[in-house]
C-alpha cells in the first residue's frame, strides 16, 4: 500500500488531497477515512489504497500512521493557569447573563469582548 501525507483536507466539503511519497497527488473523499475520523490535519502521515477514479487517482481505505506534531500544544497555557482563565470567563458570562435577565442585551462593545475571550479560551482548550 502506498504511503504519503495529507496535502489538504476540508472537512466541511468532505474531500481533500494526499501526496504520495513519490510526489503524486491522490484525491481523498470522506468515505475513505477510517471509521470515526471526521477530519485530517495537513501533514498527517497515512497509508492508503489507490484506484483510478473518473478524474485520476483516488484514495481508498485510508489508515492514519502518525499525526503531525501539534505546534499549538507546545504553546498551551499550564492547566493551573487555564483554571484561573476559565473562572474569569465564568464571571464574565455571569455578568452577561444578569443583563439578559433584566431584559436587555449588553452593549456591542461588551459583546465583542466576550466573543473574543471565548474564541481565545476555545483555542487554548482545543490545542
Amino acid at each position: 500500500m502506498p504511503t504519503g501525507k495529507v496535502k489538504f483536507y476540508d472537512s466541511e466539503k468532505g474531500f481533500g488531497f494526499l501526496q504520495t511519497d513519490e510526489g503524486e497527488e491522490v484525491f481523498l473523499h470522506a468515505s475513505a477515512l477510517p471509521a470515526g475520523t471526521l477530519a485530517l490535519k495537513n501533514g498527517t502521515r497515512v497509508e492508503f489504497g489507490v484506484a483510478d477514479g473518473k478524474r485520476g487517482l483516488q484514495a481508498l481505505s485510508v489508515r492514519v500512521l502518525e499525526a503531525p506534531p501539534s505546534i499549538s500544544k507546545g504553546n498551551r497555557k499550564d492547566a493551573e493557569d487555564m483554571a484561573i482563565v476559565v473562572e474569569d470567563v465564568i464571571k464574565l458570562l455571569d455578568n452577561y447573563a444578569n443583563s439578559l435577565r433584566r431584559g436587555r442585551y449588553p452593549e456591542d462593545k461588551q459583546t465583542a469582548k466576550i466573543v473574543a475571550v471565548l474564541r481565545g479560551v476555545a483555542d487554548q482548550i482545543d490545542a
